[in-house]
């Protein structure tokens, strides 16, 4: 007996998935401006001289590297109280989330720097820029110019990783699919219909990515 799929029921629901789908937009546009922030100031910080503030950032970025989303995010969730942290599912997420892009973006960034030749350091002294001037005017536009499609693809990667905030019981997309399938018992049409919201999520962000980084950072498609 084939079971027949009946989409139509879920058409009186979908204020429920776009309610989901517009926090996870605003988590994942308030997480990737914070992780992305971050990432540029570990990336500047393990970049210079070795000091015991660089090997502090770089114990939390291989925590954060060599642990899983779920398990930091549910740290934060239920150790942090006990250190008298609270805060909201909301906040939680936004934290984990911040906190894991920041890491991995910081390597990223890194990366980039560390092949820009050393002359265009001295360029800048010669200039008579400060350090900062230097980092921010000449060396990090062209390192974000090469790292630019991975750090895009992490951001995307922490997007869809939002999804496993719904554990915490955050109103998100994959939460408000759970408890669509939990009322309707529809698995296959809910979660069908999630993974095509997921992936025209994923398409446009990189598509608006890339776009930004070809208009300011010269990125080339």
């Amino acid at each position: 007996m084939t079971e027949q799929l009946d989409f139509s029921a879920l058409w009186p629901l979908w204020p429920e998935l776009l309610a989901g789908l517009w926090v996870t937009v605003q988590l994942t546009v308030l997480a990737t401006t914070g992780g992305l922030a971050i990432g540029i100031f570990g990336a500047a910080i393990r970049s210079g001289r070795p000091t015991w503030y660089s090997r502090i950032w770089g114990g939390y970025v291989e925590l954060i590297r060599n642990t899983p989303f779920v398990v930091q995010l549910f740290f934060i969730v239920f150790g942090l109280p006990n250190l008298g942290l609270k805060m909201t599912a909301g906040e939680a997420a936004l934290l984990a989330m911040v906190v894991n892009l920041g890491a991995y973006s910081t390597e990223i960034v890194r990366a980039g720097i560390q092949v820009t030749p050393k002359g265009q350091w001295e360029a800048g002294r010669v200039l008579g820029l400060s350090r900062l001037q230097t980092f921010m005017r000449v060396i990090l536009p062209p390192a974000l110019q090469r790292i630019y499609p991975a750090l895009v693809s992490q951001c995307i990667i922490v997007m869809l990783g939002s999804s496993v905030v719904s554990q915490v019981s955050y109103e998100e997309l994959t939460f408000a699919a759970n408890l669509i399938q939990s009322r309707t018992f529809l698995s296959f049409e809910v979660y069908l219909v999630t993974t095509g919201i997921y992936l025209m999520l994923s398409i446009t962000m990189r598509q608006l990515l890339m776009a930004a980084g070809r208009k300011w950072l010269g990125v080339q498609a």
